[in-house]
């Protein structure tokens, strides 16, 4: 059955079967089939019309639906931190019309100026004095503790939470998954583990966010030459984005010298042709 015969299916719950379907459907193929002929002969109005609001479509999809999504993150955040602000440091009390991205300016002032606190001696002193006191919490420390370890992994200098790409077969032998190599393993799983394995976040379509944890023998993972942004594009397409192909070194290397040596093979040949015709017009002149 075809893609769009299989969606049928399952919004009707099983009661379109791909035959019903093709029964419904005969009279609009032949329709559908006797409009394209004509249209393959002259194309309407109609059909010029259809193809330029789809060629406009794809062209201002991209950019709209990326403003608009900003826009909203904007909106959310304004909306969570504009109730907060106090009125006399709130420009909009002062103004007749609203700001927006109020709420995103503050967080990044805060944030700063936290940051500048921080790095000084007394503000060092009360992070660890408050840190301390998370710590004899039993429950906040242990969610304090991972919160604070993943956050310093990802914004942590010269590292990346998402290392390599990989391809490894999941769930079951003969069927591969795409997933992301964030480390190796404890050495408690490899005491467990038979073999050396390593951490590999396998991540959900469309939300890569959110995943499974699996610890994968290193030597049934393959390591893929994309980078970690070609990986997510296709995880959250799902699959409809597939990056361009990236040969190996070895592969580049062994291209090149295959290109080097096919030169150099030709140049024998050539000179031999050219000591040929001098031969042949030594001969015509004799």
């Amino acid at each position: 059955m075809t893609v769009e015969e299989g969606i049928k299916l399952v919004i009707s719950g099983g009661i379109l079967s791909p035959s019903e379907i093709k029964k419904l459907t005969q009279d609009e193929k032949a329709k559908k089939a006797a409009e394209e002929a004509q249209a393959h002969h002259k194309p309407s109005v109609f059909m010029k019309l259809r193809n330029y609001f789809f060629g406009g479509m794809l062209v201002t999809a991209p950019i709209g639906l990326t403003f608009w999504l900003a826009w909203e993150i904007i909106i959310l955040i304004d909306s969570w931190v504009r109730p907060y602000i106090p009125l006399k440091w709130n420009p909009e009390t002062y103004l007749p019309f609203a700001l927006p991205g109020l709420g995103l300016f503050f967080i990044f002032v805060t944030l700063t100026l936290i940051g500048f606190l921080t790095a000084g001696i007394v503000g060092k002193t009360l992070l660890r004095i408050s840190e301390r006191l998370l710590d004899q919490m039993p429950v906040i420390r242990t969610v304090y503790g991972a919160i604070k370890q993943i956050i310093e992994t990802i914004f942590q200098d010269h590292s990346n939470a998402f290392r390599e790409v990989v391809l490894f077969q999941y769930p079951r032998p003969g069927s591969w998954a795409l997933g992301f190599y964030t480390g190796d393993s404890n050495r408690l799983i490899k005491d467990i583990s038979e073999d050396e394995s390593i951490n590999i976040f396998l991540p959900t379509t469309p939300n890569p966010t959110s995943g499974f944890l699996l610890f994968v023998p290193r030597k049934e993972a393959r390591m893929l030459t994309m980078s970690v942004e070609e990986g997510i594009k296709m995880v959250v397409s799902g699959g409809i984005v597939t990056p361009e192909y990236h040969a190996p070194e070895q592969e580049q290397e062994k291209l090149t010298v295959e290109a080097v040596s096919s030169d150099h093979a030709a140049k024998p040949v050539e000179k031999s042709e050219e000591s040929d015709k001098g031969t042949e017009s030594q001969k015509a002149a004799s």
